[in-house]
């Protein structure tokens, strides 16, 4: 089977304008070029919790179905989503676009400090399938619970991927994180991690968007700049 090309992306974000932010990821997916693009946590809204979820019917996403269609690829948006069968409950999520449209990919398990307030924990792990490979989804502090990546890494995984958000002095996080989920599974890995302003009071987010293969070795590492992109191919 031939390797699957994966990018992480660390777009420019303008808090709460999601049409803007949009086009971002748009321009984004053109120039990553990869089957499989992964963007940060809550990458279409900011860092907002009182952001409104984001419907994938929604036309302001049109920009990247139509980014994706051109380039063949697979767009993991973070944003807020409503719950599972029209549930009214409101959650941290992924969104999986391609060039046919968006869907609700995972909600995020784990949430972290006073995200709780505002939503909802996702029910379970997910995995999305991507030309035979089975990928394990993940939002920040998921990460950093053994537990979800093994009960993700249980469903039988060949990759984990996450949206994630640091502040600057952590920048090391992601990378050390990373490390750990791929020594642990033997899967390969790939943080896409916010740069710059993205709202809630994250005005320096780390960037250090990685990429690792199943031995842990980096394969790619983005800086800490505001639209950085870097890509690899894994097996």
């Amino acid at each position: 089977m031939a390797g699957l090309v994966v990018a992480v992306a660390q777009p420019s974000c303008t808090a709460l304008d999601v049409a803007g932010n949009a086009e971002a990821h748009a321009q984004a997916v053109r120039a990553a070029a990869a089957r499989v693009v992964v963007f940060p946590e809550m990458s279409l809204t900011g860092y907002e919790f009182e952001a409104a979820t984001i419907s994938p019917d929604d036309p302001l996403l049109n920009p990247i179905v139509d980014a994706c269609a051109a380039t063949g690829s697979v767009a993991l948006v973070g944003a807020p989503v409503s719950g599972a069968d029209g549930a009214a409950t409101r959650h941290i999520g992924i969104l999986a676009i391609d060039g046919s449209g968006a869907r609700v990919a995972y909600r995020k398990v784990w949430l972290g400090g006073a995200e709780a307030e505002s939503f909802e924990p996702g029910a379970a792990p997910a995995v999305l399938d991507v030309d035979g490979r089975r990928i394990g989804l993940a939002v920040c502090k998921d990460t950093g619970v053994p537990q979800h990546a093994a009960d993700t890494a249980a469903l039988g995984i060949d990759g984990y991927v996450a949206g994630v958000l640091e502040f600057a002095e952590d920048a090391a996080v992601p990378g050390e994180r990373s490390a750990r989920i791929a020594a642990d599974h033997g899967v390969w890995v790939a943080f896409a991690s916010f740069a710059g302003a993205t709202g809630g009071g994250y005005d320096h987010a780390a960037g250090r968007s990685i990429i690792r293969g199943r031995n842990g070795s980096v394969l790619a590492e983005a800086g800490a700049a505001v639209g950085e992109i870097v890509r690899a191919t894994v097996g």
